[in-house]
């Protein structure tokens, strides 16, 4: 997968690396998640196989929920970002279907259509005001 430094992640990376946080933007062709931590950034686009992409069926969506809620497995804090219905769909999905990706997600923002980049540093500003993110405790 694709990380915002440059390099390849592998499947040993993804299990080492810490997923604390993860920002979901979702619509109803594809989610693109992007799970965080001070100095990496891993990115897994899902597209959706549903050929009503206009109709947004909860049907049509299944495949692409179940997806999403499989990349977020292990992850502590999850924002969820979108413009329109979709990321509030997904939400009422996992709470019927995920309930520990439901219980990780901290809140629904409604966004345009940013570049990976920006979705993330919406998540970092986000995160920040609950937990300082970025103050390292070892260097107390």
């Amino acid at each position: 997968m694709p990380c915002q430094t440059g390099y390849e992640h592998t499947a040993i990376e993804r299990e080492t690396m810490s997923t604390y946080h993860a920002v979901v933007w979702i619509d109803h062709q594809e989610a693109h998640v992007l799970m965080f931590d001070r100095e990496h950034v891993m990115a897994q686009r899902i597209k959706s196989r549903s050929h009503h992409k206009h109709q947004g069926k909860s049907n049509d969506l299944s495949q692409l929920f179940e997806e999403t809620a499989q990349a977020l497995l292990g992850t502590h804090e999850v924002l969820l970002t979108g413009s329109g219905k979709a990321r509030d769909e997904f939400r009422d999905w996992c709470k019927t279907h995920h309930t520990a990706v439901f219980q990780t997600i901290a809140a629904s923002i409604a966004s345009d259509h940013p570049t990976d980049a920006q979705v993330v540093a919406m998540a970092k500003q986000y995160f920040k005001k609950f937990d300082q993110m970025t103050v390292d405790p070892s260097h107390s």
